[in-house]
């Protein structure tokens, strides 16, 4: 289906969730430009709530998150969210409505769900919050009953399970052992919890994987219903992350085993009546994400492809991230300075970057491209990236359409390395990102 280019391939690129990325943060943008940014929103807001904590961690995961086994570190990490959560609301003008609320990490169901439903309340009573779609990333491992009645009753509807692959053998190779019946038993209690966009994150490019591998997983999960699937390969890069030294890197496959398994999914899950987004995420023609892609209505932010129109998203807790028109600011990272600011009724926004016109130009073409194939391109932008596109050209992975640059079908999987050669931060940072594949 699509034809393997290597050559265009071997530059890494980001997702870009954010445009500039966050490799472009520094601590020249911190909480007093935050607090300035946040006194001018109005309009729809959303927020993002990050629960830095796992049962147990997973070797392959670059997620912000350590094991939930110290009662005093996760009560101490909730109390300073609780601070964040009172400054935060006490900035945001009245007229602003939170129409969105996502909770991720980690796993939000590492913490006791009494816990969880005091955070739900705090939120609905800081931010006014009257009604708002309410998501939530689960781990399978953690899933009990008592946390299904709880997503029930505060009226969760969207959820997210980190599945990665239903095979017992490559679940152990990456230190996630999650038999296929716990799989099984969390989608039906989620569906009786009243959830009716369910999405599975599944990976390619495992250690040991094979394409029956693979095939097995998109099989189970279309059987189980998923609205949604996330189809992500694996980073493999031991020297960022140092958990993934556990995992045998001589059991990798190979970039041209990984491109054909791309493909390979990308087929099985369309000729399975999923609406294609971008060319690694899927969902049912019914779901709000599929019906925004159809439409024309697809965004991108730092929880990916979305449909959310917000101007403005929130990020609450340790290394979350703020999006504003015209700023981006993280939180710091570490939890231990996270609670120890907040211990001091500090806002802890401490590295971010301005957005420029040109930025903010820059990155309506980049997400056009992303989330619609096709992005307008003024004749200056035309000038810069024509050269540079030159290959992608000649190899009828896109084509100009008067003023429009298209992605064709065969091009989907260079999309983002397309979109890249709009980004003039890439010229010496190529090294911090992923294969675009």
């Amino acid at each position: 289906m699509w034809t393997y280019h290597p050559e265009l391939l071997a530059i890494p690129v980001p997702r870009y969730t954010s445009f500039p990325t966050a490799a472009e943060f520094d601590e020249s943008v911190g909480a007093d430009a935050f607090v300035q940014a946040l006194s001018g929103a109005g309009g729809e807001v959303s927020l993002y709530v990050h629960i830095p904590f796992c049962e147990k961690i997973c070797w392959y995961c670059g997620c912000n998150t350590s094991v939930a086994n110290r009662t005093d570190r996760v009560s101490g990490y909730l109390d300073a969210l609780h601070r964040e959560i009172g400054l935060v609301a006490e900035r945001l003008p009245q007229g602003a409505r939170v129409t969105r609320i996502a909770f991720g990490g980690g796993s939000p169901n590492g913490i006791a769900p009494v816990d969880f439903v005091r955070l739900v309340d705090a939120l609905a009573l800081q931010f006014s919050a009257s009604n708002p779609v309410l998501s939530i990333e689960l781990d399978p491992r953690t899933m009990r009953a008592e946390w299904a009645a709880v997503i029930g009753a505060v009226g969760i509807t969207r959820a997210s399970l980190g599945v990665q692959t239903f095979s017992e053998d490559l679940q152990q190779a990456i230190g996630r052992v999650q038999p296929a019946r716990m799989i099984e038993e969390t989608t039906a209690m989620l569906r009786q919890a009243g959830v009716d966009s369910l999405n599975f994150d599944l990976m390619y490019g495992l250690p040991g994987q094979t394409m029956a591998h693979l095939e097995d997983s998109l099989r189970r999960t279309v059987a189980l219903g998923a609205d949604r699937i996330a189809l992500f390969g694996y980073a493999h890069v031991p020297h960022l992350i140092a958990r993934q030294r556990k995992i045998d890197a001589h059991a990798l496959p190979g970039a041209e085993q990984r491109f054909a398994m791309a493909a390979r999914g990308y087929a099985l899950l369309v000729d399975a009546g999923y609406v294609p987004i971008g060319f690694d995420h899927f969902a049912r023609p019914g779901d709000a994400l599929a019906q925004a892609t159809l439409s024309g209505r697809l965004r991108r932010n730092f929880q990916g492809f979305t449909e959310d129109r917000a101007p403005v998203l929130l990020g609450l807790g340790a290394s979350s991230i703020s999006g504003f028109p015209d700023l981006l600011v993280q939180n710091e990272k570490n939890s231990g300075r996270y609670r120890m600011m907040l211990s001091q009724d500090r806002l802890t926004a401490n590295r971010g970057i301005r957005r420029s016109a040109e930025d903010r130009r820059r990155g309506a073409v980049i997400e056009a491209l992303l989330c619609r194939g096709r992005a307008r391109i003024d004749p200056d932008l035309q000038c810069e990236a024509w050269p540079l596109l030159l290959p992608y050209f000649e190899a009828g992975l896109c084509d100009g359409d008067g003023a429009d640059l298209v992605i064709l079908p065969e091009g989907l999987p260079y999309a983002r390395s397309i979109a890249a050669r709009f980004d003039p931060y890439r010229k010496d940072s190529l090294r911090r990102f992923s294969s675009a594949v």
